[in-house]
């Protein structure tokens, strides 16, 4: 049997499932819903996930301060900051900024939780915000702490783990349920959530086809990404599963203007699909993803599923910035 490395409980464990009764009937297909958007409330999210495990390394190894980087309104920062708080650890946010950001939805709770952050620019970002990271550390250790440097929403090796546990609970819920999902969908932003489920899938020799729609970049980005953050997670387990870059199924075509960029068609089907199912997506994951998946059954792209399961991987916080835009 295959051996996760440890991990620490902070989620409300497991989500429920639910059908969309409503979508279902309009696409002639059985479309369920995994609420991870319900793992908590300050560390809502799929990030909560992938920190159990993240987390309890940085604790195995003696640190008492948490850093990692992300978006002005990152959900995973966010997360971050709310588990060091409840776990009286320090959090260092390094934020990718466009200037003069406005205190609200995720970067105003990322304040009220106690972290201490460093706006760059998306400059800095992209080019140096490891090192910078690294430079933090060094400037924490001179305070006298240790610090854990957590990589963008934790999608790395240790994190990978947090996903394999959560496919492991959708098999126990698809016997509970009497149910089998043929498709799982989800949104992909750094690649660790659509690792973790690829893993669990493959050596559990799950039957199921894992989709991602990347909502940044491109399909060859995150193929390659998912290929190395599988090839770290390895490391811990021991366990090689036989994969190929065919086998990480990315749908492309839905970043639309691009990252944290809404399309007004995006926030319309938001708003139709709150109003229909009472659920409310997310502007720069969930919603992306999921209007990409309706646009691409009504294609026949997804032809051969009829069971098909979709994360929502929670952002609620990151709609808040976005309401002018909804034309209320």
């Amino acid at each position: 049997m295959l051996r996760l490395p440890e991990s620490i409980s902070l989620a409300n464990l497991p989500t429920r499932i639910e059908k969309l009764e409503r979508l279902s009937k309009s696409l002639n297909k059985e479309i369920y819903i995994k609420r991870d958007d319900q793992t908590g409330t300050e560390i809502s999210g799929n990030k909560v996930r992938k920190l159990e495990f993240a987390v309890k390394e940085a604790m195995n190894q003696g640190c008492d301060y948490l850093i990692t980087c992300g978006g002005i309104q990152s959900n995973h920062a966010r997360s971050t900051a709310a588990v060091a708080a409840r776990l009286g650890m320090g959090a260092f946010l390094v934020l990718r900024s466009s200037g003069d950001e406005p205190l609200e939805g995720n970067y105003f709770m990322d304040k009220l939780l106690g972290a201490r952050i460093r706006l760059i620019t998306r400059e800095e970002y992209r080019e140096k915000r490891m090192t910078i990271m690294e430079e933090i550390r060094d400037i924490l250790a001179a305070e006298g702490h240790k610090a854990y440097i957590i990589p963008e929403g934790a999608s790395n090796g240790i994190g990978t783990f947090g996903y394999f546990k959560a496919m492991e609970e959708i098999l126990a819920q698809e016997k509970q349920m009497g149910v089998k999902f043929d498709a799982i969908v989800l949104a992909v932003g750094s690649g660790g959530t659509y690792s973790g489920l690829f893993y669990a899938n493959k050596a559990k020799e799950n039957e199921a086809k894992v989709y991602g729609f990347n909502i940044c970049d491109d399909a060859a980005h995150f193929k390659s990404e998912v290929s190395k953050i599988l090839k770290d997670s390895f490391r811990y387990t021991q366990a090689e599963i036989p994969f190929t870059s065919d086998d990480i199924l990315i749908v492309d075509g839905y970043v639309g203007e691009g990252y944290a960029l809404s399309r007004p068609e995006e926030l319309a089907f938001i708003r139709e699909l709150a109003g229909m199912e009472g659920i409310i997506l997310d502007p720069v994951y969930t919603g992306k993803a999921m209007y990409g998946l309706v646009q691409e059954i009504r294609k026949g792209t997804f032809a051969a599923h009829q069971n098909i399961l979709f994360i929502h991987t929670g952002g609620l916080y990151g709609l808040f910035p976005k309401r002018d835009q909804f034309g209320f």
